[in-house]
């Protein structure tokens, strides 16, 4: 699995990366076939409050899987994209193997 991460309109330091890659390694687990994985994160801002914005796009095998989770912290919006995407991967899977 490769892993682009991808900071828009700021630099993301080193212990930020180093969270979003050990999180995102777990998605390993529940889906073996997982090809690359794209993050994007990138300030939203909305009113005087700025949002964290965090995109997954994970490639499989015949389709691809986006997650957005924005949230007052990149950790937490991080979290909920990785729970949103192994919901989504563990349904994937097991409509595949319904086939």
């Amino acid at each position: 699995m490769k892993l682009h991460i991808q900071s828009l309109h700021f630099t993301a330091d080193k212990k930020l990366v180093n969270f979003i890659q050990t999180k995102l390694t777990k998605l390993g687990k529940y889906f073996d076939q997982i090809l690359d994985v794209d993050v994007i994160m990138r300030l939203e801002n909305s009113g005087q409050i700025k949002d964290k914005v965090v995109e997954l796009k994970i490639k499989i095998p015949g389709s691809v899987v986006f997650v957005k989770e924005s949230s007052s912290r990149f950790e937490s919006a991080t979290e909920g994209a990785y729970l949103n995407a192994r919901r989504q991967l563990i349904k994937y899977k097991e409509r595949r193997r319904a086939m």
